[in-house]
């Protein structure tokens, strides 16, 4: 056996290992192993792909990371997901401005539902201590309202929201799309004005939230989330105009 790559399809210039890595992936996908089954040692790995061990060493150190395998030591390695969740957040990063907005308002109008049901009195505090952040910024440092405030303080609000709702797996994704929302709004705005925040609505999902009824919270966010999206429409416009 050598570590040629014989048998594995032509690489181009991608290495070794990342052709590696697809083979494994494609066969977790395709149900070679079921989750919880232990997949074969590096060893026979080595000889099916044939491969040298250290490309399989390092093609399932890879997969672990991305979460798919977990090893245990003593006992071998096993599938813990068969699908990638690298490729999932792959597809986010490639999607437009408006898309990422969607699935972030399907989100948090969710989680403000659940906040309304769950909230502690200290996730309150942590929203209404959010929204006086941004004011401040408002009111003393107006240049970078736009910009500043509406991005990056405006995130803080929301994660405290969604983080209230007390479900970790919906605050988990939500984080990884509120980057992905300040990312893509970011490059969409470029040096045009970004959207205001306007405090007023913050303050009424915060109240519909602590008043416990998870329908006007729900009203309240969405209601609050029509602002950016209607700005992010506009922008989209103008940009096809010129076109």
């Amino acid at each position: 056996m050598n570590g040629d790559g014989n048998g594995l399809q032509a690489a181009g210039r991608r290495s070794l290992v990342d052709t590696t890595i697809d083979q494994l992936r494609e066969q977790l996908a395709g149900g070679a192993w079921p989750v919880g089954s232990q997949i074969p040692t590096e060893h026979e790995l080595a000889e099916r792909l044939q491969v040298g061990r250290n490309t399989v060493r390092e093609a399932i150190r890879v997969l672990v990371h991305a979460g798919m395998l977990v090893s245990r030591q003593g006992e071998g390695t096993f599938v813990r997901s068969t699908s990638d969740p690298a490729a999932v957040l792959r597809g986010v990063q490639r999607s437009g401005i408006r898309d990422v907005l969607e699935v972030r308002a399907a989100l948090e109008t969710e989680g403000a539902r659940l906040a309304a049901l769950r909230h502690t009195p200290e996730d309150i505090r942590r929203m209404r201590a959010a929204l006086a952040r941004e004011a401040e910024i408002f009111a003393t440092h107006p240049e970078r309202a736009g910009r500043e405030a509406t991005v990056e303080h405006d995130l803080e609000f929301h994660t405290a929201v969604v983080e209230a709702a007390h479900n970790p797996a919906l605050a988990e994704v939500y984080r990884y799309f509120g980057a992905s929302v300040r990312e893509a709004m970011t490059a969409a705005f470029g040096d045009h004005e970004m959207p205001e925040a306007v405090v007023a609505t913050h303050e009424a999902l915060v109240d519909a939230i602590e008043s416990g009824d998870p329908d006007r919270a729900e009203t309240a966010c969405r209601a609050l989330l029509a602002e950016p999206t209607a700005a992010v429409e506009q922008l989209l416009a103008e940009i096809a105009a010129r076109k």
